[in-house]
């Protein structure tokens, strides 16, 4: 058998609501939500079994602190709905989130881990069919667990799912929550008079300059490919070393992504292809750009420290793919940070504020 090729079996699902009553009441979107489109997002973890605990009652433990949890975050219990103008919004009416519990045939030793499209996705990653978020529970053929999440992009980004995941071990571990959800949307009320920063021409059209929706015949050869890598500090010290040049230092985020970018374009070996364009993108989170100094008093740039939403911006370049091949590792990564650097201000992100 492949790694990648094992049995799912679902043996359970019902519905985990907030532990408390909550207030139905509607919560809109900001600008940087709407901008968007309905995607989900997958995340998962992996667990050793090395308290000898059963998985039912680890399961157990996991469902009694998300019901505390989701009391807080009381977003991911809900659901999201059109308003009267057709826009998205989140009916915060504790609907709940869908809780499946399954048992699949693998030891963890065994999981493909860096091909989770063929491992992961559709097996150990639940399909979100209702609600904000929807979580799955997998215990392994070793005693171990992976414990995995699907959530609405257009409710979370990383940031804001991160804190509930901390929130949720928390919860489990008997710990007091070490931070608290903002959902002021106040904090990004587009300011006035607008200002759109001449960054984002490049990176944002009008959705009437998109060219039309490609025929169903070619959904197979433009898909999403998702990768995990394995790599160690001293790697990146070395990647970071030959990355910078002249006297500048790349970060290691910058060097990374150099070297991610030259192994993208050396693999498309298409004759005709060298003049061909290669892309890359990077997402920049936003909360401490709009948190400097100017653009919040003390008390509103801690609770954008703390902001439950969509904050993050997606800068990207693109480079011919014989540029990206034949060129040092050094000039790549000086394109890398040039394209990066106009999404690390907080100008860049008030005026993504303004597109939505």
């Amino acid at each position: 058998m492949e790694r990648g090729e094992f049995k799912v079996t679902m043996t359970k699902q019902e519905v985990v609501a907030a532990a408390g009553p909550l207030q139905e009441h509607w919560l809109p979107l900001s600008n940087l939500d709407l901008l968007l489109p309905p995607v989900d997002v997958g995340v998962f973890f992996c667990y050793k079994n090395e308290q000898s605990m059963s998985f039912w009652s680890m399961v157990g433990v996991l469902r009694k602190a998300m019901a505390q949890a989701l009391v807080t975050f009381y977003a991911f219990s809900g659901e999201v709905v059109q308003n009267s103008v057709g826009e998205p919004e989140i009916l915060c009416n504790n609907r709940g989130v869908d809780f499946f519990e399954a048992f699949a045939d693998v030891e963890l030793k065994d999981l493909n881990l860096y091909d989770p499209d063929k491992s992961i996705e559709g097996k150990l990653v639940p399909k979100k069919k209702h609600g904000v978020l929807a979580v799955q529970a997998t215990e392994l053929k070793c005693g171990g667990m992976v414990v995995a999440c699907s959530f609405d992009h257009r409710i979370a980004d990383a940031y804001s799912t991160n804190m509930f995941l901390v929130s949720w071990a928390e919860m489990a571990q008997s710990k007091s929550l070490s931070l608290l959800p903002s959902f002021r949307r106040s904090l990004l009320n587009p300011r006035c008079p607008g200002h759109i920063d001449p960054s984002l021409n490049d990176m944002y059209v009008p959705i009437t300059a998109l060219p039309p929706p490609k025929n169903d015949t070619d959904v197979d050869q433009d898909h999403l490919i998702s990768r995990i890598y394995h790599v160690t500090a001293e790697q990146l010290d070395n990647l970071q070393a030959l990355a910078s040049s002249n006297g500048f230092k790349r970060t290691k985020l910058e060097s990374f992504c150099a070297f991610l970018w030259k192994m993208v374009a050396k693999s498309d070996t298409k004759i005709g292809c060298a003049q061909k364009l290669c892309k890359m993108g990077i997402v920049v989170d936003g909360r401490t750009r709009l948190s400097e100094e100017g653009n919040y008093d003390s008390y509103q740039a801690s609770h954008m420290a703390t902001y439950f939403g969509n904050v993050l911006s997606i800068p990207f370049g693109g480079e011919k793919v014989e540029d990206l091949v034949e060129k040092s590792l050094n000039w790549v990564a000086d394109e890398v940070h040039d394209f990066l650097k106009c999404a690390l201000t907080k100008e860049h992100f008030l005026g993504v504020n303004r597109l939505g």
